[in-house]
């Protein structure tokens, strides 16, 4: 079959995806001409992985059996679309770079008369907009900072004189108290402090220390949050430059199998904020090209503001020139990927390879990896499963249908990406199916972790397997079922056998084992989690449900109608000819004069 799909290959630009025996897909890949490019990975009669490829790509070829293609009309456009879908489908020999969050930035409309601070996570559709970041932590403390010590226009919208002004906080603007060219120089000297907060930090501490003085601890706790928050937005190492240009700075390192990228937004010849990021790899292998335009199309998104276009690279990679054509259409200005071999910028980007390496350092300093590598060699996953989605359901008695997922990533419980649900299904069974269907839905935009971990037995994991299967991602999956002791769930920490089902079969392992405490840890946050938005929606059920019965409606009819909409939104909402034929005209006026 392989042999067959290779002689169909086109002489044009695309995207090509290997696929296993079992037709799982192993990894995507982008060309500029189809044909040549995928003929490149074999050696012919017999047919076999070429030996100049990487282990890790020889491996991927010893076990592809199927090749598919989609031709596209540029090699930018398969570039977009080789991402779009590594990150929907985390092919098991494509590296993935998960970092879903968007970053606020502070910009201003120039075009106001007086123009004020705000922030956005996208691009404002204006014609004179600054923007400053993006800001990966402490943006909101800044902005607050900004708007305590400088008399800026405080409120977007103001036809009298308020608060702000009789605490000299605001020039009275809203009637034309401060002039156009007093109030610009304000704004100048608060866009000084927005690119060197240490200016802030003096005003802080000194205002903290006030608050102090009188016995007012709690607002000077506040205050020495914020100092705290705009303090970790200094690099450790100011660089001024000799001009006040905007660039940005991209690094990488990799390390034992621990890629760290590092990035630098500098903004009139200073660095006003760094990013950082861990990625374990799949194979100790080097990424840099996958990794290089990974990176770059995340941080340029369609809807992100575009604060420069220079952009320096620590080291070059294959597809940059690509890159810059792609992001220069994106924009609609000519963007410019460079690769500085001397002065002021080669040492900023050598700073920031320098930091990408330390960060690893501390990485495997604080994190021990050896478990993760335990439990994938242990039940044979494909993934080192350093991101992990837990679910549970919980309902009482079919009531207040819920389910739950949380996320453990690199060592922590990643809160932001913990999600709930309402569920209609009548089963444990078909709510597990609503939930993770509704997952694999948003793999596109919230990319697939390397592991499921499913509150369930055997059942419940086939039916994962089969959803992850249908949807083309590669994850792996386990479910752990309680031990049942007396018909009922055993929970007692330390002592509960509960067992692990994967697809190679199934574990009891012993209560002292870490790979079972360790998984009965994250079962058990999951359940937490769905446990807690349980009692919360059925107490909202509860006091909807008093209502009706205080319209003298019997708990017959109300059950009824719970069966029929679901939930008491859609009884409220339902139209009166449908409440009558469920119940009857009396019943049916009573709900509809509620509304």
């Amino acid at each position: 079959m392989l042999e067959k799909d290779l002689m169909s290959l086109p002489e044009s630009a695309g995207i090509y995806q290997y696929f296993n025996q079992e037709g799982k897909l192993l990894y995507v890949g982008k060309a500029k001409n189809l044909k040549k490019r995928v003929k490149s990975y074999f050696s012919f009669n017999p047919l076999r992985a070429n030996a100049k490829n990487s282990l890790r790509i020889q491996k991927m070829i010893s076990e592809a059996a199927h090749l598919k293609f989609i031709s596209t009309k540029t090699e930018a456009n398969a570039l977009i679309l080789e991402n779009s879908l590594i990150k929907q489908l985390h092919p098991k020999y494509n590296i993935l770079l998960r970092d879903d969050k968007t970053y606020p930035y502070i910009y201003v409309d120039l075009s106001e008369k007086f123009p004020r601070f705000e922030l956005t996570r996208k691009i404002i559709k204006k014609p004179k907009i600054k923007y400053y970041g993006p800001f990966f932590r402490g943006a909101k403390e800044l902005l607050n900072a900004l708007y305590l010590y400088y008399p800026l226009k405080q409120k977007k919208n103001c036809k009298k004189l308020c608060i702000f002004h009789q605490i000299s906080r605001c020039g009275g603007v809203c009637e034309n108290l401060i002039s156009e060219e007093n109030y610009k120089e304000i704004l100048a000297n608060a866009t000084k402090a927005l690119l060197n907060p240490s200016i802030l930090i003096k005003n802080l501490e000194q205002a903290m220390l006030k608050y102090a003085h009188n016995e007012n601890y709690e607002e000077a706790a506040k205050i020495r949050d914020e100092i705290n928050a705009i303090k970790a937005l200094e690099t450790k190492v100011q660089i001024d430059l000799a001009r006040l240009e905007d660039f940005e700075i991209f690094a990488l390192a990799i390390k034992n199998g621990i890629c760290s990228t590092l990035r630098f937004i500098i903004q009139e010849g200073k660095i006003i904020s760094t990013h950082s990021k861990i990625h374990i790899l799949k194979e100790k292998e080097i990424y840099t090209n996958e990794i290089y335009k990974q990176v770059l199309l995340e941080n340029f998104s369609q809807d992100t503001p575009l604060v420069s276009n220079q952009i320096y690279t620590y080291e070059d990679f294959e597809d940059r020139e690509l890159l810059e054509e792609l992001l220069s259409e994106r924009f609609a200005k000519k963007i410019r990927i460079q690769v500085p071999q001397k002065g002021e910028k080669r040492k900023i980007c050598d700073l920031a390879f320098e930091n990408a390496l330390l960060n690893i350092e501390i990485h495997l300093k604080n994190n021990d990896l050896s478990l993760m590598e335990e439990l994938k060699h242990y039940f044979e996953l494909e993934n080192l499963p350093h991101c992990i989605e837990i679910y549970d359901n919980s309902h009482l008695q079919g009531v207040a249908k819920v389910g739950a997922m949380v996320c453990f990533k690199n060592g922590k419980w990643e809160k932001q990406h913990y999600r709930k649900f309402h569920l209609q299904g009548a089963s444990d069974y078909e709510q597990m199916k609503e939930v993770l269907i509704r997952r694999t839905k948003d793999f596109e935009s919230f990319a697939p972790p390397d592991l499921w971990l499913i509150d369930g037995g055997k059942a419940l994991l086939d039916l994962a397997c089969s959803i992850i299967a249908s949807s083309g991602a590669n994850v792996d999956v386990l479910a752990i079922a309680k031990e049942k002791i007396d018909s009922k769930a055993h929970r007692s920490k330390g002592s509960a056998r509960d067992k692990i089902h994967s697809k190679r079969g199934e574990f009891l392992l012993k209560t002292e084992d870490k790979k079972l405490q360790f998984l009965q840890k994250l079962r058990d946050e999951a359940h937490r989690f769905a446990l807690s938005f349980h009692k919360n929606t059925k107490k909202k059920q509860d006091l909807k449900s008093s209502k009706l019965l205080n319209l003298g409606i019997n708990e017959g009819y109300l059950q009824k109608l719970l069966a029929f909409y679901g939930d008491f939104e859609s009884i409220y909402k339902a139209n009166y000819e449908e409440l009558k034929m469920l119940t009857n005209a009396k019943i049916a006026q009573k709900i509809k004069d509620t509304q």
